[in-house]
């Protein structure tokens, strides 16, 4: 037993560890009222010294407790409790079925539903969705496995594990990976997957000292077979006419030697690519990287001020179907992986909802929609947002955040600040270590497997083989009165028309999904 002295030390201890606390304590708030009531800078803190600062920590916590707590299961943005749960089932190939009825409410403008046939599709006797070539007439075209893919994500602004982990797993889930606009490193590279490489406006790994476009580097690039094909990045959702920006601490050597930029020094981006001041300049861009690299060669947008689509048409027919872009990739104005200013992410551009049909009508209606795949982005990562987009008519479909939810993602809102507490955007390597590369790959690739498989479940219950094959005929969407239309209604399908231009009369036949 112990002794009644030991016991007498030990709360001693106790009573002047104590005391000791309390003096450091009143010291600490003591310095802290007159620092607060001597500062100029915040008014609260003045009035209020000592407790105002209780004001800032709930501001701060409270975005966590409205997360778990205070939020309904469909209420939170960007993404709802409801949409993240089911990312992280299918990452962890967890069955995502539930009971006792659907949470989600149909009524309100704007949402889909689909259509099921009275005679579905036999589960066992469809298929998975065929691979699909992109860029015919290059001298290296592109067979796309997948009709999920993962969108850009630069390396730097997610970190070396995070990367690993999405190579690793877009090699196992048969998708591309896009590098995003800063580089290509040797993580992209190390997991074997086939690789986007994105032309940013900063021209990060492809530039030569000045900052202008190196064929030179290009060739180097495209010299590697996994880099399948090559973007050129006119404008992302996060932050439509506006650059990146990459803080310094972020810029470390490696980084550095990867984009061709001085290290510890900001990086930021233009926010459009100098070179380009004109739709002439763009294809012309499009054919110098085409020519230098033998690789499908297209540009990714916001859709904003959508008129100069048609002259974008027009200028390709005037000289002729070998000048279009292989590919269109759309993003969504509603923000995406990047941070940017808020009045960017909340007024600028059009969400995908309303630019993916004119994007698609319009390359209908000239015919040049069977020449340029279109790839949608932007918040598609459930299977009905999936299924909606191949209904009205993408070829394939992009994505960041979902495969940031798939690496463990929580939705911290801490990805500009180096402090992300999954180690997916932080370069602080103790954060980083609790992303484990192989277990997370693995995930991407459930998490890409799975959403293929539910958007090949919507497909067989509105009565066809594969997604592929999914119009607009399959999906409704509720109106202002209440009641729904079908798609085919809401966006009418648009014939090709024959042009004057030699070059597209040989175009009518195109597909008018």
């Amino acid at each position: 037993m112990l002794s009644n002295d030991f016991l007498s030390s030990v709360l001693n201890t106790l009573a002047v560890l104590f005391i000791s606390f309390l003096g450091i304590l009143t010291l600490v708030i003591i310095i802290t009222y007159f620092l607060d009531i001597f500062q100029t800078k915040q008014a609260i803190r003045r009035n209020y010294p000592v407790i105002g600062h209780f004001r800032y920590l709930f501001e701060h916590v409270g975005t966590f407790f409205r997360q778990y707590f205070f939020s309904a299961d469909r209420e939170e943005l960007p993404f709802n409790r409801a949409e993240r749960s089911w990312v992280y089932r299918a990452a962890k190939n967890i069955s995502n079925t539930v009971a006792f009825g659907s949470t989600r409410d149909i009524k309100p403008v704007g949402s889909v539903f689909f259509v099921n046939c009275p005679f579905p599709t036999l589960s066992d006797a469809a298929s998975l969705p065929e691979p699909l070539i992109i860029g015919e007439e290059c001298a290296q075209p592109y067979c796309a496995q997948s009709i999920i893919n993962i969108s850009g994500m630069s390396y730097g602004a997610i970190s070396k594990p995070a990367v690993l982990a999405l190579s690793k797993g877009a090699k196992k889930a048969s998708c591309w990976l896009n590098t995003g606009e800063g580089g290509l490193s040797p993580y992209h590279l190390r997991g074997g997957a086939d690789i986007v490489f994105q032309i940013g406006t900063a021209k990060y790994g492809v530039r030569d000292e000045a900052g202008n476009l190196s064929d030179d580097k290009l060739r180097r690039t495209a010299s590697h077979e996994q880099v399948k094909m090559f973007e050129i990045k006119m404008s992302q959702g996060a932050k439509p006419g506006k650059g990146g920006i990459l803080p310094a601490a972020k810029v470390t050597e490696e980084i550095a030697a990867i984009r061709g930029i001085p290290a510890y020094q900001e990086s930021i981006s233009p926010n459009r690519h100098t070179d380009i001041n004109s739709i002439d300049d763009l294809l012309d861009m499009i054919e110098r990287v085409r020519k230098v690299t033998g690789k499908p060669v297209g540009f990714k947008m916001v859709l904003g001020a959508y008129e100069w689509v048609d002259e974008l048409c027009e200028k390709i027919l005037s000289r002729g179907i070998n000048a279009a872009p292989d590919f269109i990739t759309l993003d969504s104005s509603d923000g995406g992986t990047g941070a940017a200013p808020m009045s960017l992410l909340d007024y600028v551009g059009l969400p995908i909802s309303e630019s993916l049909p004119i994007l698609v009508d319009t390359l209908n209606r000239y015919g040049l929609r069977p020449r340029i795949k279109v790839i949608a982005s932007g918040k598609l990562i459930n299977p009905a947002n999936v299924a909606w987009a191949l209904c009205v008519g993408a070829d394939f479909i992009s994505s960041a955040r979902g495969f940031m939810f798939a690496l463990g993602c929580i939705q911290a809102l801490q990805c500009n600040k180096d402090t992300c507490p999954t180690g997916i955007t932080t370069h602080n390597k103790k954060l980083q270590k609790g992303l484990d590369v192989e277990t997370k790959s693995e995930r991407v690739k459930n998490f890409a497997h799975n959403l293929v498989r539910e958007v090949c479940i919507i497909s067989h219950s509105v009565g066809v083989q594969t997604p592929r094959e999914l119009r607009r005929i399959h999906a409704r969407i509720v109106g202002h009165n209440g009641r729904s239309v079908s798609l085919c209604k809401a966006y009418p399908d648009v014939e090709p028309v024959i042009h004057n231009s030699d070059n597209a009369t040989t175009l009518s036949g195109s597909d008018t999904n």
